[in-house]
């Protein structure tokens, strides 16, 4: 049995059903650091190392945001795919 429900809501009402905080002030400052460090690159070497430096949790950080970008993709792959036999 699948069950599918779909919440139409906007982030912040999300995040206030959740009783996450809103981190948007903080996100937006991280931004900007961002932004003006990476101003003064100018080769991907110095990027790369630029985004480790700055990146929450370093280098274990990117390694994870990327595999979790992979798996999106992978799994937005296998949806355009349409559904299974088996489902």
């Amino acid at each position: 049995m699948k069950i599918t429900i779909e919440v139409d809501c906007t982030p912040e009402e999300a995040r206030s059903f959740l009783g996450l905080p809103d981190v948007s002030a903080a996100n937006n400052i991280y931004v900007e650091n961002i932004a003006k460090a990476m101003k003064g690159v100018s080769n991907p070497a110095q990027m790369a190392e630029y985004a480790q430096a700055l990146a929450p949790m370093g280098q274990v950080g990117l390694k994870l945001f990327q595999s979790f970008v992979e798996g999106g993709m992978k799994a937005a792959q296998r949806g355009a795919d349409g559904p299974k036999s088996s489902d």
